[in-house]
């Protein structure tokens, strides 16, 4: 059977964490909660999570400080929440590697359907809770400027071979350009690439994200040579890219 989906939800709100906690057992989530970021650093070490639901307001170290902290050493998706009405906390979020943000009050439907956007992502294209059973699959690399990414592991490699950490958008975004390179790609074709029709963007959330990219990828995120903007139209993936796959048979878990 597939592995069920393993949340965090960590908020100082009990009320919050017992709502959300309900609800998505109830869609068929395993759920563990926190009300703090040492709460949260307890959970994360005893089990593998696959994605946190993280309040910015948070008492001692908040949740930007917590999604800084986490995205030195994991992937693991983010969504963040926050009671400030405005951009600021969102832009701030997506700088230090959220993956997505809402704000209170939410619908809780609303935050399943990014939750499930983002597992798509993840999975390459797979809805949550689906998983194709027949015909091979594809583990696709792709090397450029001596860099290296393996879609099937997850996995991106500097020249100098160490593994760079991305965060779920920032790989997604980064293997549109690749499928596409030295091709101007609009603000609408990353979106759709990256994030998925159900999530509502805003006007300078993929900008937030190519700087953060350009920030692991380019020698002088100042001056880019890989991912260059294009004024007035978007940004366009400038170095040849060498793609190879491998075909490995599906596994049948079901039995």
């Amino acid at each position: 059977m597939e592995k069920v989906k393993h949340l965090l939800i960590v908020d100082d709100d009990a009320e919050i964490r017992e709502l959300l906690t309900g609800f998505l057992t109830q869609r068929g989530y395993r759920v563990s909660v926190a009300g703090s970021g040492n709460e949260m650093r307890r959970e994360l070490s005893r089990w593998s999570i696959d994605l946190i639901i993280l309040d910015i307001m948070l008492p001692g170290e908040d949740g930007l400080s917590l999604c800084r902290s986490v995205r030195e050493s994991s992937t693991v998706p983010i969504i963040m929440l926050t009671a400030v009405t405005g951009d600021a906390d969102r832009i701030v979020g997506l700088e230090v590697g959220a993956d997505d943000y809402l704000e209170k009050p939410f619908n809780p439907r609303e935050l399943l359907a990014r939750m499930k956007a983002i597992f798509r992502r993840v999975s390459g294209g797979a809805s949550d809770g689906e998983e194709e059973l027949s015909g091979p699959v594809k583990n696709r690399q792709f090397r450029f400027a001596g860099w290296q990414l393996h879609e099937g592991k997850r996995e991106v490699r500097s020249p100098e071979k160490f593994i760079v950490h991305l965060s779920s958008g920032e790989f997604a975004l980064l293997v549109a350009f690749l499928e596409r390179p030295q091709t101007v790609l609009t603000r609408d074709d990353l979106i759709n690439a990256t994030r998925g029709v159900e999530a509502i963007a805003f006007d300078r959330s993929i900008d937030i994200q190519i700087s953060r990219l350009r920030r692991k990828l380019e020698v002088d995120s100042d001056k880019p040579r890989l991912i260059k903007t294009v004024r007035g139209q978007g940004y366009i993936f400038a170095e040849q890219v060498k793609q190879s796959s491998e075909t490995v048979p599906h596994q049948d878990q079901r039995s």
